[in-house]
Order: C-alpha cells, then sequence, then structure tokens
C-alpha cells in the first residue's frame, strides 16, 4: 500500500518562466511499511550486512582452501643448463691407465698405444647445453599435527565471521527501532504541535473579540497573541524533526518515502529477567565470537609447537624429457622414495611464537569473561530502563487527566473573565508537555524493549509481537 501525492514543481530562474509552469514533480509515494516489512526490506538492502556477508564468504572460501593442505603437489618443473664445458671422462685419468710407466711396456704394445688419439680416451657424459622436463610430487603424511592445526583455524575464522555478521544484525535492529519509531514519535509530536497552534489561534480570535467588548485589557490579548506565535515556532521545529526522521528511514531502507504503520506499543505483562539474562549469556553473538578466537588461540598453540616434530613425506619424480646423452641413459626415469625432516636448530624464534600464541589464548579467554559481565550489566540496565519508561508512562496518565480538566476549567474561566488569558495559556501549554513527555516515555520503553530483545537473542520474538500489536491495532 502506498500514500502518493503530486508536488508543484517550482520555476527557478527567469529562462524556466518560457516553460510551462504546470509542470510537476515525479511522483512523491510514501509506501506503507509494518515493522517487520521494514526489517525484512534492511536484512535485503543494507550494504553494512552484504559487506558482513561477504566477510563470511572470504572465510568460508579459505576454509575450503585450507582442506587442501590433506592432498599431494604435483609440478612440472622444467630447466635449461649451459654449461661451461661438456661433462667429460678421459680414461688416461683413471687407474691402471693413468699410473702405468709406459717405458715399462714391452715396445710393440708402446707402438701400438702411441697409434691411438687422445680423443679415443674421452667419453663425454652431457652435451654443453642440458634441458630437461619432469614431473614432480610430494605428499606429507605426517606435519607434527600442523595442518590440522591450521585448518581448526580456519573453521574458527569462519564462526567468527558468522557471529561478526549475527552481531551486525542486531545493530542494525536496534538503529532501526530507533529510526523506524522515531518517525511516528514525531509526527504525533508535530501532530500535538499543530493542535496547540490551533487552540491557541483560537484563543486569540475569542480574545480579540474580548478586548473589542472591553471585557479584557489589551495585555491580555497580546499574552494570547505571544503564545500563539511562540507555538508557531515550535510547530515548524517539530516539522522539521519529522521530515528528518522520515528522510533518515527511508535512507535506511533504500525507498524514496516510507510512512510507518507499526504504532508503538506496551506490553501488558513485562519479560522475566531471569529468562533474559540466561538467554544472553548463553547464545549472545560476542560470546560466540570470543569463543571461536579462543578456538583460534588454541590452534596457534597447536601449530606453532608443531614445528619442534619432524615431518615426513613422500616424493617422487619422473622424467617427461632428456638428452641423448650418456647421463641421461644411466639416469633412472622414475623414482620414489619418503623423506623426513628434523628441525635441530632454526632462527624462527618457535619457544617465542608458542609463548606468543599461549598469550593470546589467555587474552580470549580474560576477555570472554569481561565480556559476559559486560553484558549481564547491560542486560540489567536495558531491563530496568524499560520498567522505568513504563512506570513513567503510567503515572503521566494522571497528569494528562489533570492537565486536561485543568485547561477546560481555565476556558471556562476566561470566558466569564474570571481568569486572566496567561492562566489559560499555561493550561494549555501545560497539557501539551504532559502528552509531550508520556510520548517520549513510550518512545523510552520501545527502545529499551528493543534493547532487552536484541540482547538476548529475540529479535524475531520483536518482529512477531509487532505483527500482533499491529493486527490488534486493526481491529481496534
Amino acid at each position: 500500500m502506498t500514500r502518493c501525492f503530486w508536488r508543484p514543481a517550482r520555476v527557478l530562474g527567469w529562462a524556466a518562466l518560457s516553460l510551462t509552469a504546470l509542470a510537476y514533480n515525479s511522483a512523491a509515494c510514501a509506501e506503507t511499511m509494518d515493522f517487520a516489512k521494514a526489517w525484512s526490506q534492511l536484512l535485503q538492502v543494507s550494504d553494512q550486512l552484504q559487506a558482513k556477508h561477504q566477510q563470511v564468504n572470504r572465510a568460508k572460501a579459505k576454509e575450503d582452501a585450507g582442506d587442501a593442505l590433506n592432498y599431494p603437489s604435483l609440478n612440472v618443473s622444467a630447466s635449461y643448463t649451459r654449461l661451461e664445458k661438456p661433462i667429460e671422462l678421459d680414461l688416461q685419468d683413471l687407474n691402471p691407465l693413468a699410473s702405468l710407466d709406459v717405458s715399462t711396456l714391452p715396445s710393440a704394445i708402446t707402438e701400438v698405444l702411441a697409434t691411438i688419439p687422445s680423443s679415443m680416451y674421452v667419453t663425454p657424459f652431457t652435451e654443453q647445453e642440458v634441458f630437461r622436463s619432469s614431473l614432480q610430487a610430494m605428499w606429507p603424511i605426517y606435519t607434527g599435527g600442523r595442518i590440522t592445526a591450521a585448518q581448526g583455524i580456519h573453521a574458527a575464522q569462519v564462526l567468527e565471521s558468522e557471529h561478526e555478521f549475527a552481531l551486525t544484525q542486531r545493530e542494525l535492529f536496534l538503529q532501526l527501532v530507533d529510526r523506524y519509531y522515531a518517525v511516528s514519535v514525531t509526527q504525533t509530536l508535530a501532530d500535538t504541535q499543530k493542535q496547540l497552534v490551533d487552540s491557541l489561534r483560537l484563543h486569540v480570535a475569542h480574545a480579540e473579540k474580548l478586548e473589542q467588548q472591553g471585557q479584557i485589557a489589551k495585555v491580555e490579548r497580546l499574552n494570547a497573541q505571544v503564545a500563539l506565535e511562540n507555538a508557531k515556532v515550535d510547530w515548524g521545529k517539530a516539522k522539521r524533526q519529522y521530515e528528518m526522521a522520515e528522510i533518515a528511514l527511508a535512507r535506511m531502507l533504500h525507498v524514496p518515502t516510507v510512512n510507518p504503520s507499526t504504532k508503538i506499543f506496551m506490553l501488558e505483562q513485562q519479560p522475566t529477567l531471569s529468562r533474559l539474562s540466561q538467554l544472553t549469556l548463553s547464545e549472545h553473538p560476542a560470546l560466540k565470537l570470543l569463543e571461536a578466537k579462543e578456538a583460534q588461540a588454541n590452534g596457534l598453540v597447536d601449530l606453532e609447537k608443531g614445528g619442534y616434530y619432524p615431518t615426513v613425506y613422500l616424493y617422487g619424480n619422473y622424467t617427461l624429457y632428456e638428452d641423448d646423452s650418456l647421463l641421461s641413459q644411466v639416469e633412472p626415469d622414475w623414482m620414489v622414495g619418503v623423506g623426513v625432516s628434523i628441525p635441530l636448530i632454526s632462527r624462527d624464534g618457535r619457544s617465542g611464537k608458542v609463548l606468543a600464541a599461549k598469550s593470546a589464548l589467555l587474552q580470549a579467554r580474560y576477555t570472554k569473561a569481561q565480556t559476559k559481565q559486560d553484558l549481564s550489566l547491560l542486560i540489567d540496565q536495558s531491563y530496568r530502563q524499560m520498567l522505568q519508561a513504563k512506570e513513567e508512562v503510567d503515572a503521566l496518565d494522571v497528569s494528562l487527566a489533570l492537565a486536561s480538566e485543568n485547561l477546560r476549567l481555565r476556558e471556562l474561566a476566561f470566558n466569564q473573565g474570571l481568569s486572566t488569558s496567561i492562566d489559560r495559556v499555561d493550561a494549555e501549554l501545560s497539557l501539551t508537555a504532559v502528552k509531550t513527555k508520556q510520548l517520549g516515555a513510550k518512545y523510552r520503553y520501545m527502545q529499551a524493549y528493543a534493547k532487552v530483545m536484541a540482547v538476548s537473542g529475540q529479535v524475531d520474538e520483536y518482529v512477531n509481537r509487532t505483527q500482533i500489536q499491529g493486527a490488534s491495532h486493526a481491529h481496534e
């Protein structure tokens, strides 16, 4: 359901006068929304929530990437090498030829050896330019728990981002409550000020007639006019506040304009503090978030401790391409094996990192304990603020009745010349002040009620309550 109206366009400048003076702006349609629909709209259009949602997706992607740590790695490698000279073996440098004394040999053998060129003794193993390519595999089968710890950290980071998302939802919920009901509050306040202006305008007209008849002095009529002008100023302020509240809500919901339909309500029976406290300390996302941080700190301790343990891995190599040298013919085409790496002395400061990880773990635990205290205090304070606001509303019912009766009597007395204009104006202002004060108390009640429901994780219950109250108002 939408509320639409047309606004004439302002014509600016002499050049625009040549255009039609009947130009109109596009229709300004205020979409009517109950609180449940506004909350659903906010969940869909909030850029802040979308940003947090992408943070969750990023954490999940990292978790998926961490699963690959269990798999083997397979690489194709290739190399080109130019040697200073080919690798060669000269048989004359090996025993027994190297230690052979030619002079001791028979002359016939010496003559034969002399006829053999020296190049015949040289056997080339490689070319001067060597090109090789191979397929290499490595599979860690034991890493001292470091892979498991890293995967646990990734899983805890997903939980942390999800709880941060939940916290953001609750913060936006409270912000929506403030802005949503601020529109109806400021609108009611503006209507109240408008009623005051209308009433004082009639009072001024009546005072002018009485002055003309000589029943009251001029100062009485001036007092009424001053009160009217002050009321007009307050009415203008109230209208500006209403416009700003409406703009803030519309921008939050990404709509041009919005007309809230759920009215402020008060529960006949208040929720119990014990149940609210129990839900808060067991389900609050801030505590879950700190538990995720604690899990990350535990994983970091295990990760750093894993640096003291050996790493066992399987490895293999398969030659894809090699030249036709003698070395290539001797070298096997494939090989597999088991390797182990034992850290003895390292420069990465493992002991310091372990201590730092343990400190992070203690920090998370102490922060969680402090957060529990803060949340317990928050729910207590918010609950008492809710009760205080309700007591103010109930107490102001009597004040409202008294102010209404006082205005009625002052009106009668002024008309009969038994009371001054100041008395009548004061009675009118007193009634408006009581209405405004009670409206503010109702607004504070809604804020406090929303906070206790958000802190205790009952946002859906709050939304359902607004629908029930809206349905009851509709039947009335």
